[in-house]
C-alpha cells in the first residue's frame, strides 16, 4: 500500500513546534519580524504572499509587507530593502519573485543582509550552505528533508536522483543530502530535462525528487516499485474545470502511486512546507541577531 506524504500535517506539526522559540525570544524582548516585499502584478505572486502574511499572523511573527509599484525605478527596490536591511524589528527579509521585467533578480538577492535572508539565496549562504556549514537551509530543500524525516524515510547510503538543477530547489537539495548529516549521507545524482535517458537514472533510485517543472513528466515506467517519489513540480494545465485549468506536478501521481512505497500529492505535499520552513528561518534569524538560543527542531 503506497503511503501519502502528507505535507499539510508536517507544516502544522513545524508551526505548532516554533511556539515554545517564540516564547524565548518574546521573554527576551524579541518580537520576531518578517518582511515580504511585492514588486509585481501576477496574481500568484500576490497570493503567495498574503499567503505567508496569514502565516505569520498564525504563529506569532510580525508580518511586515511592502508593496512596490510596478512602474517604480529599481532604486525604489534597492532603498526599501537598504531601509529593511537596518530596522532592528526585521529579522527576515523575503523579495517576492518573480520580478518585473529589466531588474536584476541576482543583484536584489545579494542586496538583502546575509543575515536576513531567510530564503538562503544570498551567495554567502549558498558559499556556507556548500561548504556544509549552513546558516539558513532554503525552503523548499529543507522541507524535504522534513518530509523525509517525518516519514522515517532514511537517506543514509541512499541513491536519490533530483530532477532539476534551478539555485531554488534542485541544486541546494543535492548539496544538503550529500552532507555528512543524520538527514544527509546520500548518493545523488542531479539530472535535468536534457539528461539522456533519465529514466534510466530514476529507476535506479530509492529516491526520485521531481523538480524541473515538467508536468507529468515522471511516469511509473520511470519509478522502482517501493521507492519514494516526492514532487515539488505546480504546473497548470488545461482542464474542463470552471477555473479552466488544474494543478498537476512533475510527477504522473495516479500511475506513479501504483508503484511508489511513498509519494507526495499536488497540492498539499512539498507546498506547505516551504512556507512552514520560512517561518523556521524567520525564528532561527531573530535569534541569531540577538543572541538567543531558539532551539529549533
Amino acid at each position: 500500500m503506497t503511503e501519502i506524504i502528507d505535507g499539510e500535517a508536517v507544516a502544522a506539526d513545524i508551526r505548532d513546534s516554533l511556539g515554545e522559540s517564540i516564547e524565548r525570544l518574546q521573554a527576551d524582548g524579541v518580537e520576531p519580524g518578517l518582511a515580504t516585499v511585492l514588486m509585481s502584478d501576477d496574481p500568484a505572486s500576490e497570493t503567495y504572499v498574503s499567503m505567508k502574511q496569514r502565516d505569520c499572523e498564525e504563529v506569532g511573527i510580525d508580518g511586515i509587507h511592502v508593496e512596490i509599484d510596478t512602474d517604480a525605478p529599481p532604486s525604489d527596490l534597492y532603498e526599501t530593502i537598504d531601509d529593511l536591511n537596518g530596522d532592528p524589528g526585521v529579522h527576515g527579509i523575503l523579495v517576492q519573485m518573480p520580478l518585473v521585467e529589466g531588474i536584476d533578480s541576482r543583484r536584489v538577492l545579494r542586496s538583502i543582509d546575509p543575515m536576513k535572508d531567510v530564503d538562503g539565496f544570498h551567495p554567502e549562504n549558498v558559499g556556507r550552505l556548500v561548504a556544509g556549514h549552513d546558516r539558513y537551509r532554503p525552503c523548499t530543500p529543507h522541507g524535504i528533508q522534513k518530509l523525509l524525516g517525518a516519514y522515517d524515510i532514511e537517506t543514509e547510503g541512499a541513491d536519490v536522483v533530483v530532477v532539476g538543477r534551478s539555485n531554488i530547489v534542485g541544486k541546494p537539495l543535492a548539496n544538503l543530502l550529500l552532507q555528512k548529516a543524520d538527514d544527509g549521507n546520500a548518493t545523488v545524482t542531479v539530472c535535468h530535462s536534457r539528461t539522456d535517458d533519465l529514466g534510466a537514472k530514476t529507476r535506479n533510485a530509492d529516491i526520485v525528487v521531481a523538480a524541473v517543472g515538467i508536468p507529468e513528466l515522471i511516469d511509473a515506467g520511470m519509478v522502482r516499485e517501493g521507492a519514494t517519489v516526492i514532487d515539488v513540480g505546480v504546473n497548470r494545465v488545461d482542464a474542463d474545470t470552471e477555473k479552466g485549468y488544474e494543478l498537476v506536478g512533475d510527477v504522473d501521481y495516479e500511475g506513479v502511486a501504483a508503484v511508489a512505497g511513498a509519494i507526495t500529492p499536488v497540492p498539499g505535499g512539498v507546498g506547505p512546507m516551504t512556507r512552514a520552513m520560512l517561518l523556521y528561518n524567520t525564528v532561527k534569524a531573530a535569534g541569531l541577531q540577538n543572541d538567543v538560543d531558539v532551539d529549533l527542531p
